[in-house]
């Protein structure tokens, strides 16, 4: 009897630390944000956002500072209307640029922050005002095909 409960009980501790180990691969590998906020929103308008998607990279440098939130039409203007998260400890100045960038002659799209020299900086909220859209090869490709291009 003794010697079943304590197999019982070893049994219930290794099911119980597996787990808590399966509950933190969750955690990490979904990139989720379980204990405060280690981050600030930032937006940018652009005209053209094809391919950026919830959960792309925004880079400086090559270097992940953050990710696309969401993504949504600004419909007063018509334009892609894109919230960024950027990590704590990442400085923007008031002009950087955003640029809609794709990684590789392929892959997927992320956006490209370019800093700027201004002294005044961006804070939790504010919107990016230079913004690059995407080039759209399939365009490009219809201007050349079609006579557009001159």
């Amino acid at each position: 009897m003794i010697k079943r409960t304590t197999v019982e009980t070893a049994v219930g501790v290794f099911m119980l630390i597996g787990i808590i180990c399966i509950g933190y691969l969750t955690i990490k590998l979904g990139k989720m944000e379980l204990l405060g906020e280690n981050y600030y929103m930032v937006q940018a308008r652009f005209q053209n956002a094809t391919g950026v998607k919830v959960g792309s990279q925004v880079e400086i440098s090559g270097v992940q500072v953050g990710q696309v939130d969401t993504i949504t039409l600004d419909k007063e203007r018509q334009v892609a209307f894109v919230k960024m998260k950027i990590n704590n400890g990442v400085v923007l100045s008031d002009d950087v640029i955003a640029s809609v960038k794709t990684s590789g002659l392929i892959g997927d799209r992320y956006i490209k922050l370019s800093p700027g020299g201004s002294e005044d900086i961006l804070k939790d909220g504010d919107t990016i005002t230079e913004t690059e859209s995407a080039v759209d090869i399939e365009e490009l490709v219809s201007k050349y095909v079609f006579g557009g291009v001159k």
